[in-house]
């Protein structure tokens, strides 16, 4: 399995900069290309969840951890020290904002959400597969 994980702050550029170490971990791999475009989408999203609504000091870092099990299989988990875990709420049609998680819940293959070893935060993780007829042979 191939894996890659990195340190963000709790910054607003943090969401582009796991963009970019994404791309960086699944070009080298053109089967895994197809995964890009929603893998960069849904991580974008849980980055900025975590900034954004962790009930953390401000201090304390994201750690981000992106793995290919299998050719079409991106997995991408973003932990956080806030130990309440996200409430997949209906978006409002009004509101510019709260469709992150909606999003996941409708791009993922499957996502969820899993205590830190150690008792302190959580991390929320999901599955990207490639759309049919996209995948590489």
């Amino acid at each position: 399995m191939r894996e890659q994980s990195c340190w963000l702050p709790r910054h607003p550029k943090s969401p582009r900069n796991a963009r970019q170490e994404l791309r960086d971990f699944l070009l080298p791999h053109p089967s895994a290309e197809p995964l890009l475009p929603t893998g960069e989408l849904l991580l974008s999203e849980l980055v900025t969840n975590a900034i954004q609504h962790a009930r953390a000091p401000r201090d304390r870092l994201i750690f981000v951890r992106f793995q290919l099990p299998a050719p079409a299989i991106l997995r991408i988990e973003v932990h956080d020290s806030d130990n309440e875990k996200p409430v997949l709420r209906p978006a409002s049609t009004t509101s510019e904002t709260g469709r992150g998680l909606l999003l996941v819940h409708e791009l993922a293959t499957e996502w969820g959400c899993c205590p830190r070893r150690g008792g302190i935060g959580k991390f929320i993780w999901c599955h990207v597969t490639a759309a049919p007829g996209t995948a590489a042979a």
